[in-house]
């Protein structure tokens, strides 16, 4: 793992300045490679061939093409042999050789033969011809900005704003979609003019243009026939030991996060398959059980005898709230946050690789949103007046009570997100605006500048997607919009602030592409989440497990802006520039009282907006 950058032209001083702003990604080594044309800089962490031999920039033989390159490519052993076979020679273990004569044989489809985590650039001197590659899923970051012929790229946002030419300038529409989804989707940045190469995409560079092209997409036909339930679970079975498997190859020593999960449970219970020595597991725990699952994960280490860490939150200092934004780059607000970025310092003083259990929830159809789109269907038939003047009203009535789900918040949620644009589909119930919150909150000014239409990536997406049953279009849409610039992106940069490696097996592409061959009703069954995982998992992990229902880890913000984070909250807010300029300040403080007097819940904006206010001051102020 590593940070990458670099642009086109000939600037070493510029290129270790933009190195030096992600050294926490690879404090291990640093390398610059330069010509007439072309910079390209690097920060190691050394994971697979410890040696000199791994250093990059790296060459291939002859020195005609050069290589910067962010993750790790599972099946480069495998790939390797059919190389050498070819009659490619290599110097060194490393997977990143692998890639640079991948390219040699193969050209820009060398992204087909990779199976793994990567964002890279390859410079192809002799054609003066740039690649950049980001991973099918997205599970690695990469950035760029192209203005007047001018190329910069890099592994965060924060290397490319060294260079004292990229201005820095809000953009305005990413700010609006940022408040409802509390995050910013591809390929827009809260950066105007800075891009994300979205995931499973392309950016070729050369004769003084870019283009920008997609190489994968997740499909759920033509897959051939339909196997039977039981042959399905047998299938993903040993496609998931494969899986982490081949995600334990690794120089440095290796741990996993246990949150008591479902997801996270599988990986510790396959991975004591292959590992005989001692395994670490790494979990975070509340005093409120409501937020907390550290009984559950005490189980499974038990069950699995793991040597377990456990890290207790409660208290929560503002500074780790600025220091995550800082790495983040741009406000993304989801709860857990700041405990994983606490969770990832801990895991570091005893590994430098973990397994963690992203990507089931979306590919598995594990959250309630999913449960709530099928609910949907039989609320939908209640007379709409029914619905908004009686139902609505009632739910707005109703308290927010302190724990973390409940049926009352969980029914105010639901009749919520039900009563926004269909258009939005099951991820209405992951949206925190609504159209009276956003004439009001929103200033005149802000609001001529931008495109009020939350849910227009939805329906582009929508109709990309060639899935036939609703929970697989649903489970499309989590995959290429929420997840990559959501959750991915956390993962990325809480494991890379404490230069800790994040390995995510539950999204190898060739597991996510064999469930998206199957039925949704596998998937989500009745309303149980996650059937054919469970089924698949029996027997491997207690019942007690197995059949439990999801809780995760976020932090319980609500009750910190209601207690010790409220007076920061306040100041913060009212003392924000970008916050006087875009929203009307009377609102925020309308949002502020109702909240703090538990008459509504509205902890999702109001830590959006304070986001919002410590990343404005941080990379503008």
């Amino acid at each position: 793992m590593c940070g990458i950058c670099g642009f086109n032209w000939n600037d070493e001083a510029l290129a270790r300045e933009m190195a030096g702003r992600i050294t926490h990604r690879g404090p291990d080594q640093e390398g610059v490679f330069t010509d007439r044309n072309m910079t390209l800089a690097f920060r190691r962490l050394s994971i697979i061939d410890l040696s000199e031999n791994g250093a990059q920039p790296m060459a291939n033989e002859d020195g005609s093409i050069h290589l910067v390159f962010n993750g790790e490519i599972y099946n480069f052993q495998e790939l390797r042999d059919q190389l050498e076979k070819k009659g490619h020679r290599f110097r060194s273990r490393t997977d990143s050789e692998v890639i640079l004569h991948a390219y040699e044989e193969y050209g820009d489809d060398c992204v087909q033969h990779l199976r793994g985590m990567f964002g890279f650039a390859i410079y192809d001197q002799p054609r003066r011809r740039l690649l950049l590659a980001r991973d099918r899923i997205g599970i690695k970051p990469l950035y760029y900005t192209f203005s007047h012929g001018r190329l910069l790229f890099a592994s965060e946002i924060k290397s490319i704003l060294a260079d004292p030419q990229v201005e820095r300038r809000l953009d305005h529409q990413a700010l609006y979609d940022y408040l409802g989804f509390e995050f910013v989707p591809a390929p827009r940045t809260m950066f105007d003019g800075i891009r994300k190469l979205p995931a499973g995409h392309l950016l070729v560079h050369e004769q003084g243009g870019i283009d920008v092209r997609q190489y994968w997409d997740l499909r759920f036909t033509g897959h051939g026939p339909v196997p039977s339930m039981d042959e399905a679970v047998e299938e993903l079975r040993g496609q998931l030991d494969a899986a982490v498997k081949s995600h334990l190859v690794s120089d440095v020593p290796l741990g996993v996060f246990l949150s008591g999960g479902l997801d996270s449970s599988c990986l510790v219970a396959l991975m004591r398959r292959h590992i005989n020595g001692p395994l670490r597991t790494f979990t975070i725990g509340y005093e409120d059980k409501t937020f907390s699952e550290l009984d559950y994960a005490e189980i499974v280490a038990r069950h699995c005898d793991t040597e377990h860490h456990v890290l207790m939150l409660d208290q929560l200092n503002a500074d780790y709230v600025e220091k995550t934004l800082w790495h983040l780059d741009e406000p993304m607000t989801d709860l857990s946050t700041v405990p994983l970025y606490l969770l990832c310092k801990q895991a570091r003083e005893y590994v430098t690789v973990c397994l963690s259990g992203e990507g089931a929830d979306e590919s598995f159809a594990g959250y309630d949103r999913f449960k709530a789109s099928r609910l949907n269907r039989w609320f939908s038939l209640v007379p709409a007046p029914l619905r908004r003047q009686v139902v609505g009203r009632l739910a707005a009535m109703l308290p927010d009570r302190p724990q973390k789900k409940g049926a009352i918040n969980m029914f105010k949620r639901f009749v919520e997100g039900a009563n926004l644009d269909p258009a939005g589909q099951h991820l209405r119930w992951q949206y925190f605006l609504n159209q009276d919150l956003e004439q009001h909150l929103f200033s005149a000014g802000f609001r001529e500048r931008i495109t009020m239409d939350p849910f227009r990536r939805i329906r582009e997406l929508a109709a990309r997607c060639d899935a036939t049953d609703q929970v697989n279009r649903e489970i499309y849409l989590d995959m290429r919009f929420m997840m990559t610039d959501s959750v991915l992106m956390k993962v990325d940069r809480m494991s890379m602030a404490s230069s800790l490696e994040i390995r995510v097996p539950l999204l190898d592409h060739v597991v996510v592409e064999f469930l998206a061959s199957l039925p949704g009703s596998w998937k989500l069954h009745g309303m149980t989440t996650k059937y054919i995982f469970r089924k698949a998992l029996e027997g491997l992990l207690p019942e007690k497990i197995v059949h439990r229902g999801k809780q995760g880890y976020s932090l319980p913000v609500k009750h910190l802006l209601r207690g010790e984070l409220k007076q920061y909250m306040i100041e913060r807010l009212h003392d924000s520039a970008v916050l006087a300029e875009t929203m009307n300040m009377d609102q925020v403080d309308r949002l502020i009282a109702e909240h703090c007097s538990m008459k509504h819940n509205h902890n999702h904006i109001l830590w959006a907006l304070l986001n919002v206010a410590i990343w404005h001051d941080r990379f503008f102020d």
